[in-house]
């Protein structure tokens, strides 16, 4: 027997309201953010430095110098536009936060004490 697709329901995981018992203590991040600036930064330089150097070494060792390509993308998390999109996201963590009422939601950045 199939399913009927009119009566078939989908839940969503409950999410908590900032300030809330099941809210957490860390400020959400984006998918591409790291924990610090300083360790975004550290993972921009592995990453960029690796591709410079894979087209750098192109002319002394060969095709082989192209093995560094990969390893600068793991470190940029796929794309430069990806790193930077996380650098945005990593700067910006916990100083902006959405709160929806009423069906209209609004950002306030957040003062620190």
């Amino acid at each position: 027997m199939t399913p009927d697709p009119t009566t078939t329901t989908r839940t969503a995981t409950p999410r908590s309201e900032p300030g809330t018992a099941g809210a957490r203590d860390a400020p959400p991040r984006g998918g591409f953010a790291s924990a610090t600036v300083p360790r975004h930064l550290a993972r921009g330089a592995v990453g960029f430095g690796a591709i410079a150097g894979s087209l750098a070494l192109l002319q002394l060792v060969g095709p082989v110098s192209l093995l560094l390509a990969p390893v600068g993308l793991i470190a940029l998390r796929g794309c430069p536009m990806c790193w930077a999109i996380g650098l945005v996201e990593t700067v910006s963590a916990g100083r902006l936060r959405r709160s929806c009422t009423d069906g209209r939601c609004e950002l306030t950045h957040v003062t620190r004490p």
